[in-house]
């Protein structure tokens, strides 16, 4: 990641850098069929599947037609298609693009050359291609916020074996000591004897060597408005006692991906300085089978004092969300952003390249939504009706954590079951995605897909400055 200081810079930087020049289809057709240039011009269409020479001169102009495709600051992927197509070397738009347009698509441009190789031995080197862009650019920002997304794709790419609570504990203090923020996180039978019984409860059939836990970062200062974070860290999720097929498992090293993500919003803000008093909440368990596993019917203590019967053990995340929420709350923070993997009907009704978000705070969403066409991170108001609460009726206990019997409207009646915890003097979101890319795009290979933060990031700003 370090590396990305080195692929974008301010142009002057190089003495004879390639000229990338955007032109229209017409004029592309009517350059590359002219002999004149073909031993100095090479050039390629964005949807192409590859560059072609044109010539075997010193290449000087890469001819970039985008089609009807237009440059935006709001898409930071509109040069990820451009470069993953260049060969090493130093690059300068000739066109008189926007600076706002340029550093968007920089970001895309650093990201292209992410590549998760922690395991492959053979792999050959990403080509490194610098961009140069105008000395009125902000590097530094566009760099860290790279830094911050790659962050969050290594930890969700990182098998469970590797990513496990102790591992995600120890990667929150590697990021409170480059800030000087503060962390603390409580183990095992601490968790009881603290209060956080649910979190226990789900991650204990781990103990001892993957023990569950709750890491408590904070940072800022006292002066300003208070912001949690809180993401849900299940290393790994086997379904416990209702054990997923083998098929639905593959994938759930991912389901610490809302962790991740609030990880790398919380690096963001404390990078940016931004004028609030950042608190990052992450629990983080395996939800594993053993003898100590918590069963079906059985009814569960929450920090909040509200019992919780469980229907089904493969619905664990909100159970470990509900606890760190209560202990947001006992704060009443002026705003509270939770990120999970969550539900299944959440990404049945958004589909898995955007974020569902479920909050009743009107300004918020308003903030949400303005920051996400700011950054071209694509978020969803998902309704969260109020008379499927109902449906978390139990017989025995406060609350059920499902809704047996109505088989609707899942990620909604899971954001219900959230709010019950969450103090209603404080304005909450909750963000519920796939956090994955099944199919490699421009900037973003398969894995892990990073989902919202950018919005979230942008919406904060906004807030804090108005």
């Amino acid at each position: 990641m370090e590396d990305f200081y080195q692929l974008i810079q301010h142009g002057g930087s190089s003495a004879e850098p390639i000229s990338l020049q955007i032109v229209s289809s017409e004029k592309f057709e009517s350059f590359t069929s002219s002999d004149k240039y073909r031993a100095e011009f090479f050039g390629f269409e964005l949807d192409a599947p590859s560059i072609w020479p044109l010539g075997n001169g010193r290449v000087e102009t890469v001819l970039v037609s985008t089609g009807e495709a237009v440059p935006s600051a709001s898409d930071p992927w509109w040069m990820a298609g451009i470069c993953e197509k260049l060969p090493e070397g130093a690059y300068q738009f000739a066109n008189d693009v926007d600076d706002e347009i340029l550093a968007a698509g920089a970001l895309g441009w650093l990201l292209t050359h992410y590549r998760f190789d922690r395991y492959d031995t053979k792999s050959k080197p990403v080509p490194q291609r610098t961009l140069l862009l105008p000395t009125t650019i902000d590097l530094e920002k566009i760099v860290q916020e790279a830094i911050s997304m790659a962050l969050v794709r290594d930890l969700v790419n990182t098998p469970a074996e590797d990513m496990g609570p102790a591992n995600l504990q120890a990667v929150v203090e590697q990021v409170a000591a480059e800030f000087d923020a503060s962390c603390e996180t409580i183990i095992g039978d601490d968790l009881l004897e603290q209060n956080f019984p649910s979190i226990h409860a789900v991650g204990r059939a781990a103990v001892p060597s993957r023990a569950p836990r709750l890491i408590d970062l904070k940072w800022g200062s006292q002066a300003h408005p208070l912001v949690t974070l809180v993401g849900k860290g299940v290393c790994f999720d086997s379904g416990g006692l209702g054990l997923k097929p083998g098929a639905f498992m593959v994938k759930m090293k991912k389901d610490m991906a809302g962790a991740a993500h609030a990880l790398g919003l919380a690096r963001m803000i404390m990078m940016a300085k931004l004028p609030v008093r950042l608190r990052l909440l992450l629990p983080a368990v395996d939800n594993n089978v053993s003898k100590e596993s918590y069963r079906p019917g059985d009814v569960l203590d929450s920090r909040k004092g509200i019992t919780i019967e469980i229907d089904h053990t493969d619905a664990e995340g909100r159970l470990v969300l509900c606890d760190a929420l209560a202990l947001a709350s006992e704060e009443e923070p002026d705003l509270i952003f939770d990120f999970a993997t969550l539900t299944g009907a959440n990404t049945n009704a958004v589909g898995p390249d955007m974020s569902g978000v479920y909050t009743d705070h009107d300004e918020l969403w308003s903030a949400i939504e303005r920051g996400s066409k700011n950054k071209g991170d694509p978020v969803w108001r998902m309704p969260l009706w109020a008379p499927y609460g109902k449906k978390l009726k139990s017989n025995i206990a406060d609350i059920n954590h499902r809704t047996p019997g109505f088989n609707y409207a899942g990620g909604t009646t899971a954001a219900l079951f959230l709010q019950n915890f969450v103090s209603p003097k404080s304005q909450w979101a909750h963000f519920d995605f796939y956090a994955w890319h099944d199919d490699a795009l421009p900037g973003r290979p398969i894995g892990c897909a990073v989902m919202g933060i950018r919005a979230v990031f942008d919406a904060i700003c906004q807030i804090t400055e108005g």
